[in-house]
């Protein structure tokens, strides 16, 4: 399967609150959460769940590629995590390399004079908290305390800690949320117009069942995230042609 164009937007400052609505729909109203169980079951035969994942990378391994996808095309972002891969025998030698040696092996990259620097100063904070470049620790921990563990180090953010722990060989129950991802839920009016990608996480997470599997959390981000690439583009969405038409108030609008 082709692997998904998947970015977040740049990480909030630190201190910075999130958007009044987060706050307002952290706890879901039953009928937003039976309206994303419906989504979710109208959008899954569609594009075939439960999805492959589409690697198994080791958790330092997928936060160094998920860096690397911030608003980068995913072909981009995959020939710069293989040269990486290539060039330096492990991660300790990337912390260690020139920045701009890093920079040249990731050019093909959006803003690579600023993810050269970020992708050392994470793993190195990584390699200072945890003792070493392993996070196989994660995976005893519950899905909400490796995420903030994880947000923590400046640079990673909701979607970046979201994608180690779903994409990773770890594959623990967490719900990332692409700009794909967040323009479907925006639009069937799952999140309001001005909850950011960031905040839209615990959000859009409450809405569904507590008890779904990682793999559940998966299917949906991708189903969502797919939808999003191939009907509900960013300009001239295809409404005519959506399963979501009828229960999507932006689809009525238009």
């Amino acid at each position: 399967m082709a692997v998904p164009h998947r970015h977040e937007a740049p990480p909030r400052p630190r201190g910075a609150k999130a958007a009044p609505e987060a706050a307002l729909e952290a706890a879901p109203a039953p009928d937003l959460a039976a309206k994303a169980l419906a989504v979710h079951r109208l959008l899954c035969p569609v594009y075939g769940c439960p999805i492959p994942y589409f690697h198994a990378l080791d958790p330092v391994s997928e936060l160094v590629s998920s860096l690397l996808s911030h608003r980068t095309r995913n072909a981009d972002s995959g020939r710069a995590f293989k040269a990486l891969r290539a060039r330096y025998p492990d991660w300790a030698a990337l912390i260690a390399a020139p920045v701009p040696e890093v920079e040249a092996m990731i050019a093909g990259v959006t803003w690579p004079e600023l993810k050269a620097p970020r992708i050392q100063a994470v793993l190195a904070a990584v390699r200072e908290r945890a003792g070493g470049l392993d996070l196989g620790f994660l995976a005893g921990m519950e899905v909400e305390a490796a995420r903030a563990w994880l947000e923590a180090i400046p640079g990673v953010g909701p979607k970046t800690s979201a994608a180690v722990l779903s994409f990773s060989v770890l594959r623990m129950p967490a719900l990332p949320v692409d700009s794909h991802h967040h323009r479907v839920a925006q639009r069937l009016g799952l999140i309001g117009p001005r909850v950011d990608v960031g905040p839209s996480h615990p959000i859009l997470r409450a809405q569904l069942p507590a008890d779904w599997s990682a793999q559940d959390l998966y299917d949906n981000h991708e189903i969502l995230m797919l939808h999003g690439q191939r009907v509900c583009h960013h300009r001239n969405p295809a409404c005519g042609a959506c399963v979501l038409a009828e229960i999507c108030p932006s689809a009525r609008v238009a």
